[in-house]
């Protein structure tokens, strides 16, 4: 294992046999989830990097919130990558979801456009967050604030087979089909 690269845990599957507060333990300051979580390799890539935690645990959380290393101005309407300081080794058959925050859409208007972001199982470079400033006025990231949340999720390999569709009660109807 390199210098500095540790084995965090993630929650896969948030199943807790005697309640929360019997299962959290706290290492060197972080929070360690014993039953039902998955381990996923992390890497901190600057000292400033803040490792994922969820707010209230994997048992209320489903995501993980992802913290920026850089202060940065989002201008409106420019979009702009804010580093987090930090990459993952996903095991094959996983995907990361970056996702909005919903303090930061409701009350300052700060979106993901491409939500969700996509972090594929083979990507090893640092997690960096798309942030959009939908509102009319400058909006500041700190360093070590929260700009999105992780979720680690399983995905199927699929492989297409081309060959006629079944036939269903909507058929090809698409937007606004079901009425309003």
């Amino acid at each position: 294992m390199e210098s500095g690269e540790r084995l965090y845990r993630a929650s896969a599957n948030a199943h807790f046999s005697g309640g929360i507060g019997d299962t959290v333990r706290t290492c060197l300051g972080m929070k360690r989830y014993d039953s039902g979580s998955m381990r996923i390799a992390l890497k901190k890539l600057s000292p400033d990097a803040v490792l994922p935690e969820y707010a209230h645990g994997p048992a209320e959380d489903a995501g993980m919130d992802l913290r920026s290393i850089a202060s940065v101005i989002l201008a409106p309407g420019v979009p702009q990558a804010i580093p987090t300081g930090i990459a993952i080794a996903l095991p094959a058959g996983y995907e990361a979801q970056v996702r909005p925050r919903s303090g930061l859409a409701l009350k300052h208007a700060i979106t993901l456009p491409n939500s969700p972001a996509t972090i594929d199982p083979g990507y090893r470079g640092e997690i960096r967050v798309i942030l959009l400033n939908l509102g009319s006025a400058e909006y500041r990231i700190e360093k070590g604030d929260r700009i999105a949340q992780l979720v680690i999720a399983k995905y199927e390999a699929v492989e297409w087979e081309e060959r006629e569709l079944n036939e269903t009660a909507r058929g090809a109807g698409g937007f606004g089909s079901s009425g309003r």
